[in-house]
């Protein structure tokens, strides 16, 4: 699938203000957003949003759009990227990652291993998780902590992606996990890392749109629910959230921004969950709620 960068000059302030309206925009898309500095005295900075080819005069408009008054003015070149697998590219000078017990590696990386790590090899794939973003070295932390105290028996990761916290979970605790995702693709891959890290028995892997799918009921309710989405979608499934985790059950929230989290808060508390813990990484941060 051809892909397609569309970036545009500002400077500073107005860039800083003009990435935060892009992100707010783009949050619920899943596209990527990237910022660079050009000029540091000057304060100059490209901003770039990158969508498919197919896409790309419509993601120019809501840019636009997004960016009020100063979109009229914006200068937004289109620049078609080669068709390369650049998650796999980007993961191929990856450097092992530590959160708690856990070491996340790819093949190049398995002697990296030291003993009492709980090692999760995770290969270059379509689908987001390798440990290296604050969302998911934060709910890895996060995970042990909980895991650890509460003992849960039965768990899900919804939006499961790369499978990395099902597999972290069935590693640590030894228990049913269901991993979940909307993306057909994301669900291969999550297979595929589930059968590389050995942990077929504990893990089964599903493609579903929403909780209504039957394999929620027959596999609820859950001691521990983790989920690294996004906010809005989790302030969305507050209420259903609440029908499948049991009483007394944890949930673990992230991919959520700093500025989110009281709003993610709020609107759990409406469903009768208790906040535990917040932690913050890179902007990020992970959030524990009790039932």
């Amino acid at each position: 699938m051809v892909q397609t960068r569309l970036h545009f000059i500002a400077t500073r302030p107005e860039s800083t203000t003009l990435f935060s309206l892009l992100e707010r925009e783009f949050e619920d898309d899943g596209l990527a957003l990237a910022v660079f500095e050009i000029d540091e005295a000057e304060g100059t900075e490209e901003i770039s949003v990158y969508t498919d080819a197919a896409n790309a005069s419509d993601i120019e408009k809501r840019i636009r759009s997004a960016a009020g008054a100063p979109g009229a003015s914006l200068e937004i070149v289109h620049e078609e990227l080669p068709d390369i697998d650049w998650v796999t590219k980007s993961l191929e000078g990856l450097k092992p990652v530590r959160a708690g017990r856990f070491l996340i590696h790819g093949a190049h990386d398995r002697e990296k291993r030291r003993i009492g790590d709980l090692g999760i090899e995770i290969e270059a794939g379509l689908a987001f998780g390798t440990g290296h973003h604050g969302t998911t070295a934060g709910c890895l932390e996060m995970l042990h902590r909980v895991a650890r105290r509460e003992a849960p028996r039965n768990a899900l990761d919804l939006g499961t992606g790369s499978a990395v916290l099902a597999i972290a979970l069935a590693k640590l605790s030894r228990i049913p996990v269901l991993a979940t995702d909307i993306d057909a693709v994301a669900t291969k891959v999550a297979a595929q890392n589930v059968r590389l890290n050995g942990v077929s028995t504990y893990v089964e892997t599903v493609t579903a749109a929403g909780f209504q799918d039957p394999i929620f009921a027959a596999r609820g309710p859950f001691d521990l629910i983790v989920a690294n989405i996004l906010a809005r979608p989790l302030m969305r499934l507050a209420p259903q959230m609440a029908t499948f985790v049991t009483p007394g059950g944890s949930l673990v929230l992230s991919g959520i921004l700093d500025r989110q989290r009281d709003a993610v808060v709020a609107a759990y508390a409406g469903q009768r969950f208790r906040h535990v813990r917040t932690t913050h990484r890179e902007g990020w941060v992970t959030i524990h709620l009790k039932r």
